[in-house]
C-alpha cells in the first residue's frame, strides 16, 4: 500500500456563514369576513403588538447569529422548537445550526421537515438580507442553489479532514471550486486538504489565492475556535507565512522525498505505474530512512513481485523512526490516518503469507526445479562444461608431420 504522512495539527478549515438560508421570523396579520346571515358583519381581528414566544426566541436566535453568538442562537432556537416543533421558521434555523456544526444529515432533516410545513409566512429577519419579507419556502427553495451546495460541500469538507481523510476532503473540493473557483472559503480549506495529504505547493498555491482575494467575510465554521468570526483571508495569509517557515526549516531533500512520495501516490490513483515507481523510486533516495519512502519501495518490490526485498523493506519500515506518524494520503481510504507502523506490518504480514503460500504449492509440484531470477524471470539454461578428466587426447598429427 502507498501512503504519506498527515500533518498532525488543529486544521484551519473553515465555511462562509453568510451563504446559508438562515433564520427567519413571521409575524403574521389576518382578518375573518363573515357572510351568511349579514353581509355588513365584518368582524377585525386586532394586530398583534406582542410576539408569540416562539417568534420572540427566533429573533433573538437571529441577533444572536448576527452577533456571531453561535452558542446561544442554538440555545435559542432549541426554546422555540420546544414551543412548537411544527413552526418552519424554527426547524429552518435548526437546520441552519446543524449546518454550521457540521452535521449534514441532521441539517437535511430540519430543512426538509421546514419545507413539509407548507407555511406562506413571510421571513421578518434574517442574516442574509435578500430573503427579508420573502416567503419562507423560498428561502427554503433556495437550499439547492449553487452557493448553498458550496457551503454545505465545504462543511462536509471540514467533518472529513477531522477524520483525517484528506483525499476525501481534496475531491469534495475540487467539486466545490468547479461550482465557484472564486469562493475564499473554498480555496482556503482546499489548501488545508493538500496540506494535510503533503502536497505543500499546492497548499501554498490555495493558501495565497484566497489571501489575495482580501477577503473580509467572517469564518463562522472552524475546527480553530480562536479564528471564529475573523476574516477569512487573515487566516489564508497567515497559514501561508506558517507553512512557508516551516518549509524553510526542513532538510530541503526531504521536501522533495515527501513532494515525490505525494506524486507518486496520486500517479498510482490515476492507474500511471511508470510514473509512479520512478517517484517512489527517486524519494527513496532523497530520504532512504523515511518510513514511507521505506514502504513505498516496498510496494515497488511487491509489485515487481521480488516478495523477499518486500518483505525486507516493509519490515524496515515498521522499524523507521518515523514510523508513529499518521497516513495522510493512500491509495485505499481505509489506511487514512492510521499509523505507518500499522500499514507497514500488515503489508508486511500479507508478504509472508504470500510467501507461505507459494512455498507450499511449490512443493507440491513435481517436475525439475526451474531457475528464476530476482523479480519472478526464468533464468536462461547452460550447457555444462565437460569435466577436465573426461575430455578426450587431443589427436596427434601423422607420424609425417611429426618433428624430427
Amino acid at each position: 500500500m502507498r501512503v504519506f504522512p498527515s500533518i498532525r495539527r488543529k486544521v484551519r478549515a473553515t465555511v462562509a456563514g453568510q451563504l446559508r438560508v438562515t433564520s427567519t421570523i413571521a409575524v403574521l396579520t389576518c382578518s375573518l369576513v363573515a357572510s351568511g346571515w349579514a353581509r355588513e358583519l365584518r368582524i377585525n381581528i386586532p394586530r398583534r403588538s406582542e410576539l408569540t414566544p416562539v417568534q420572540r426566541l427566533n429573533r433573538e436566535g437571529v441577533e444572536a447569529i448576527l452577533k456571531k453568538q453561535y452558542d446561544k442562537a442554538e440555545a435559542l432556537f432549541y426554546k422555540a422548537y420546544l414551543y412548537d416543533p411544527a413552526d418552519p421558521f424554527t426547524l429552518n434555523n435548526l437546520g441552519y445550526v446543524s449546518e454550521l456544526q457540521g452535521r449534514l444529515e441532521r441539517a437535511q432533516e430540519f430543512y426538509a421537515l421546514a419545507s413539509e410545513q407548507g407555511s406562506r409566512a413571510q421571513v421578518d429577519r434574517s442574516n442574509d438580507k435578500k430573503l427579508q419579507g420573502k416567503p419562507i419556502s423560498y428561502a427554503l427553495g433556495n437550499l439547492k442553489d449553487s452557493p448553498m451546495r458550496v457551503n454545505r460541500m465545504n462543511v462536509q469538507a471540514i467533518e472529513l479532514l477531522s477524520e483525517d481523510r484528506g483525499l476525501e476532503a481534496n475531491v469534495v473540493l475540487e467539486r466545490a471550486l468547479a461550482l465557484d473557483p472564486h469562493n475564499v472559503f473554498t480555496l482556503n480549506n482546499l489548501a488545508v486538504a493538500n496540506e494535510a495529504v503533503g502536497n505543500y505547493e499546492g497548499a501554498l498555491k490555495y493558501y495565497k489565492k484566497a489571501a489575495d482575494l482580501g477577503s473580509k467575510e467572517p469564518i463562522v465554521v472552524t475546527l480553530n475556535r480562536s479564528w471564529r468570526g475573523k476574516p477569512v483571508s487573515d487566516m489564508a495569509a497567515d497559514s501561508f507565512r506558517r507553512l512557508t517557515a516551516k518549509l524553510q526549516k526542513v532538510d530541503n531533500s526531504e521536501v522533495q522525498a515527501a513532494m515525490l512520495t505525494w506524486r507518486g501516490v496520486a500517479a498510482v490513483n490515476r492507474n500511471d505505474w511508470a510514473a509512479a515507481r520512478e517517484d517512489f523510486l527517486q524519494a527513496y533516495s532523497l530520504d532512504p530512512r523515511s518510513a514511507f519512502s521505506l514502504n513505498n519501495l516496498g510496494y515497488v518490490a511487491e509489485k515487481d513481485g521480488d516478495l523477499e526485498t518486500a518483505e525486507f523493506y516493509y519490515e524496515k519500515a515498521r522499524k523507521a523512526d518515523n514510523a508513529d506518524k499518521r497516513v495522510g494520503l493512500a491509495t485505499q481510504s481505509a489506511a487514512e490516518g492510521k499509523h505507518l507502523s500499522a500499514i507497514a506490518d500488515d503489508s508486511d504480514h500479507k508478504v509472508d503469507s504470500e510467501i507461505a503460500t507459494f512455498t507450499e504449492t511449490r512443493h507440491t509440484e513435481s517436475g525439475p526445479i526451474e531457475l528464476k531470477r530476482r523479480g519472478n524471470s526464468p533464468a536462461p539454461e547452460e550447457s555444462p562444461e565437460p569435466a577436465p578428466d573426461t575430455q578426450s587426447p587431443a589427436p596427434q598429427p601423422p607420424a609425417s608431420q611429426q618433428p624430427q
